[in-house]
């Protein structure tokens, strides 16, 4: 048994590391070992994918279906008792309510067989419109202003590999030596290979102390900065015209709200000197190639759309777009946040990346799914608008790989409307913040117990492998969704169409891809096992002239995805925060992660080495503003916002600006960062404004 290596992928983020589990002799546990035939990470892994197998632990996840008894504890349970209780609950609701007051919310970290399967199961069984997920929260507005810009999204058009070999990369809002510590060898070869790295991030962070240059904008002045960097690249005569003029359409009005920002007025706004603006754009200018990449920093505002296509205009002026080493991508956060918005858990997008509106896309995804595309609901509402209407139009709710309860903006907001809801049911591998509200919880199969597919912020499809029996009394969500189809069909035999088997889900998906902007088609299992991935679009018609498709690693370099095969310039204007700070709330607050915790840390949470790293919350602050405080390294601050009040320790440091203090996300309790956040939503992507609202600081006596 211990000679049986399972080369596999992490379940964390969206680099998807590869790692090797070794089962223990019992085969009830696996150790994970270094794989450096994988090229992303080469065999390197940070602390969560090290410990990754810690959460197999039955002393850790769940291992029997609970429910919520009639003295309102949650008690072990049969999974048939479990099942006739969420399938009699959604079937009551859809009868008594309709089917839109039935809710379904997803995540980012599901796979593509999941999360085409509960996107299908949404519409088909329960026929409801109101589906979204909780990777709403992670890429929206770059999705959105890629789409606008370049006729088609995916995290990166370019493989990581191309990073080290290109002149200049600016880094917005992203920390990647902390996010994803594997990634940051890329940013340290670009340095050794004589380019330049710049970081704009509000915080001195451990990547912004490996930069040539880094900007400290206030939160949520981005697009000031974009648009000043743009003035200057005007100014200075830097444009490509040549490119402009052959690749482009929409430069003139571009450039016209562009030259509105001069580099003193937006000195004004950001904070960054004009020294600094005019560095940064010789840095990235000279160069024969450069990139422009984003993270959550820029995109998690209620103007995310258009600051992200603020940064993609100054791509396609300097002609950094669509041409080798060169372009605009976003660092995707979740493991699977790429793949689970292009196969249908978003409100409204069905598989192979297609438009719910679209009456074509309706046809064809109809006609693999054997039903009538008028029976498909219409899109529904984004995640936080669907969060919100819970209790009112939303009566009942399926959740699958999500903790709305620590992880959406106006947390308390949002659990007190999952409180008010007639039932709850939740999927999770461990008793979550949010499952621990549920009427039934089903405990599920992880990443080594499951075999399926991911795919990475480079557009690389991946193949997960199982490597272990799950524990017994723990079932995947496929069989889950199997099982709840039959209950529901009302004799229809439902349940075919939701196969248990990983692969035949995927095959269907292929099917449905087929023609899509996210085409899988001539995607297998088998090249996936053979190949160490495959990029989207790979059509299976094969290339030109006959042969299999290879997969596109490079997007754009002969056309971008428009009609006209032409890129569109975004032509945007600089405007507030959502909520900018007043006399009653003078301090900005932006949040974040941490190295060793991850996402709403319900997994990374038990796992004892990573609490040893990260046990808890802490309020990032400037010495100048503790002074005025009267706060000490260590002492409790309470940090309050329109929406609530969070307390953890101070943490003074100059690596922050005095007029932002930072908290990390990961906790739930009094700590909770997003008790203060914002849901002031974009008007595009419908994404939540995560990273700057108004806050006070208040000293807390014990």
């Amino acid at each position: 048994m211990r000679d049986t290596v399972t080369p596999t992928h992490c379940p964390y983020c969206a680099l998807q590391c590869g790692m090797n589990l070794t089962p223990a002799p019992d085969g009830t546990a696996v150790e994970v070992t270094e794989r450096a035939d994988f090229p992303v990470n080469r065999g390197a892994l940070c602390g969560k994918g090290r410990t990754a197998a810690a959460v197999l632990s039955p002393g850790v996840r769940l291992t029997s279906p609970l429910v919520r008894s009639a003295g309102g504890a949650l008690v072990p349970a049969s999974w048939e008792e479990a099942l006739e209780r969420v399938a009699g609950e959604l079937g009551r609701t859809r009868a008594e309510s309709g089917a839109d007051a039935v809710g379904v919310f997803g995540g980012g970290g599901l796979t593509n067989e999941k999360a085409y399967s509960l996107g299908k199961f949404a519409r088909v069984v329960l026929g409801t419109s109101q589906i979204d997920y909780n990777g709403r929260f992670c890429m929206s507005s770059a999705a959105a202003a890629g789409n606008t810009a370049f006729g088609l999204d995916r995290g990166l058009p370019f493989p990581l590999e191309d990073i080290p070999r290109t002149g200049c990369v600016i880094l917005v809002g992203s920390n990647p030596a902390e996010t994803m510590p594997p990634s940051l060898r890329y940013f340290t070869e670009l340095r050794e290979n004589g380019g330049t790295l710049i970081v704009v991030d509000p915080r001195r962070t451990r990547t912004a102390d490996h930069a040539d240059l880094h900007l400290a904008p206030r939160p949520g002045t981005d697009l000031a900065l974009a648009l000043g960097l743009l003035h200057l690249v005007v100014a200075e005569g830097r444009t490509d015209e040549a490119y402009v003029r052959e690749r482009t359409t929409g430069w003139e009005e571009t450039r016209a709200a562009a030259m509105a920002h001069w580099p003193e007025y937006v000195e004004r706004i950001t904070g960054v000197s004009v020294p600094e603006l005019r560095e940064a754009v010789r840095l990235f200018c000279e160069p024969e190639a450069a990139m422009v990449l984003s993270a959550r920093g820029p995109e998690q505002q209620s103007k995310g759309t258009d600051t992200v296509g603020a940064w993609i205009n100054l791509c396609l002026a300097t002609g950094r777009a669509g041409r080798p080493l060169s372009g605009y991508g976003c660092l995707t956060g979740q493991g699977n946040g790429q793949g689970g918005r292009e196969h249908g858990q978003k409100a409204d997008q069905l598989p192979g990346y297609r438009k719910l509106t679209d009456p074509a896309a309706r046809a064809h995804v109809a006609g693999v799914w054997g039903v009538d595309p008028d029976s498909l609901p219409g899109p529904g509402r984004s995640a936080y608008e669907l969060l919100d209407a819970l209790g009112t139009d939303i009566r009942s709710l399926l959740l699958m790989g999500s903790n709305p309860v620590v992880s959406a903006p106006r947390a308390a907001h949002v659990e007190e409307r999952i409180r008010s809801l007639d039932f709850l049911a939740v999927c999770d591998v461990v008793l979550s913040e949010t499952a621990a509200l549920a009427d039934v919880v089903l405990p599920v199969t992880q990443w080594a117990e499951e075999t399926g597919t991911t795919t990475s912020l480079e557009g690389r499809v991946l193949l997960r492998r199982r490597a272990i029996s799950p524990p017994e009394g723990v079932r995947s969500d496929l069989e889950v969704l199997h099982e709840l189809a039959a209950r529901l069909g009302g004799g229809r035999n439902l349940e075919k169409g939701f196969p248990t088997d990983p692969e035949e889900v995927f095959e269907e998906l292929r099917r449905a891809s087929a023609g899509g902007p996210a085409d899988y088609s001539g995607i297998t299992y088998r090249r996936l096992a053979e190949e160490n991935g495959v990029f989207w679009p790979c059509p299976a018609d094969g290339e030109p002239g006959g042969g299999v498709h290879p997969g596109t690693p490079r997007l754009f370099l002969d056309r971008f995805a428009t009609g006209d095969g032409r890129a569109r310039f975004a032509p945007v204007s600089h405007r507030a925060a959502a909520e900018e700070p007043d006399d009653e709330y003078p301090v900005l607050l932006t949040t974040g992660r941490v190295v060793a915790q991850y996402q709403s840390g319900a997994q990374t949470r038990r796992v004892d080495e990573l609490n040893a790293a990260a046990p808890g919350p802490f309020v990032e602050l400037h010495p100048r503003l503790a002074e005025r405080l009267g706060a000490a390294e260590g002492d409790p601050v309470a940090v309050v916002s329109r929406r609530g009040r969070a307390v953890a320790p101070a943490r003074i440091t100059t690596a922050i600006r005095p007029d932002t203090v930072f908290m990390p996300f990961h906790w739930a309790g009094e700590g909770r960062a997003n008790t203060l956040t914002n849901p002031a939503l974009d008007p595009t992507s419908r994404m939540p404004e995560f990273k700057a609202c108004a806050v006070r600081l208040e000293a807390v006596r014990r």
